[in-house]
């Protein structure tokens, strides 16, 4: 390993506590059998890798090692200032990482903000991922064309308002925003949690530069394709990102594909559904995503 990419371990052998890269250090909750196949779970936004407890556990009793990291701008030990750094780009780049840090191919698993990351991991390192299995956020380009044949422009307005600056910042850090986020989905206790966080001014500010760097992200991410197996699933009560996107994904999966629906559940699925996902991911893992493709 080089000087910049490098994983530390503590405690139980061959645990890891946190990941390296290039100056950033993201702390990691490393659970389950320490020789089970790793899965890393990649978190949204405005969470942290807390939001994936529940399922973590679940596939830690399957027999599979589960590897949960706060992912760029979501701690102060990895948040840089300018929103060029949370181009698609890095954030492909912080997964492949972490990948080689885990030091074997792994299944990818991301909600949200970490499907955006999961996808473009994928899309460019092709063999250090087993599986790739996205919850509600489809191939960015999937979304792109979404957004002309849609209403999906229309539901994201949000993103268009998140470009602004720091007016945004000002807006999370008030008592307006659990409130939006219980108008998501969210419980009440979980609202409280995710917006507690952004009353840091570093934090608020890493999530938000998630959404403006994409516009400085390469057009390769909205055109790549994956050669992993493609587990997609969406659920028909998120407000945020609409039915359309999802079916325009499997334009860009060369590997088996399946596309699953969550009936009645919101945009936060890994908390709200973690046992039909949990069983989701299992058989995605075990068959190796040999299912067949969705109609």
């Amino acid at each position: 390993m080089t000087t910049d990419i490098s994983a530390h371990q503590a405690g139980e052998p061959g645990r890891i506590t946190e990941f390296r890269r290039a100056g950033l250090t993201f702390p990691v909750r490393d659970a389950g059998p320490i020789t089970g196949e790793p899965v890393l779970l990649l978190h949204g936004w405005p969470q942290d890798s807390r939001s994936w407890t529940q399922v973590a556990d679940l596939l830690n009793q399957a027999g599979y090692r589960t590897f949960a990291p706060d992912l760029r701008g979501a701690s102060t030990t990895a948040a840089p200032r300018w929103r060029w750094s949370y181009r698609l780009d890095a954030l492909a780049a912080d997964v492949l990482s972490m990948i080689d840090q885990i030091g074997r191919p792994t299944h990818l698993v991301g909600h949200d903000w970490g499907a955006v990351a999961a996808w473009t991991a994928a899309i460019t390192g092709h063999d250090r991922v087993r599986s790739l299995s996205a919850l509600s956020v489809p191939h960015p380009g999937a979304f792109a064309r979404s957004m002309v044949t849609s209403r999906q422009a229309l539901a994201s307005w949000y993103m268009y308002f998140f470009q602004l600056p720091v007016i945004p910042e000002l807006v999370v850090r008030t008592g307006l925003f659990p409130r939006l986020l219980r108008h998501t989905g969210q419980s009440a206790e979980v609202a409280q949690r995710d917006s507690a966080r952004v009353h840091d001014r570093v934090i608020a500010r890493g999530g938000l530069n998630w959404y403006r760097g994409m516009l400085f992200s390469s057009s390769r991410m909205l055109r790549g394709r994956v050669t992993a197996p493609v587990l997609q699933v969406w659920s028909d009560g998120d407000t945020a990102v609409l039915a359309k996107a999802h079916t325009l994904t499997r334009r860009y999966a060369d590997g088996p594909f399946r596309l699953e629906v969550l009936p009645g559940v919101s945009h936060w699925i890994p908390e709200e559904a973690p046992e039909p996902v949990s069983r989701l991911l299992v058989e995605h893992f075990a068959a190796g995503g040999s299912g067949a493709r969705a109609s």
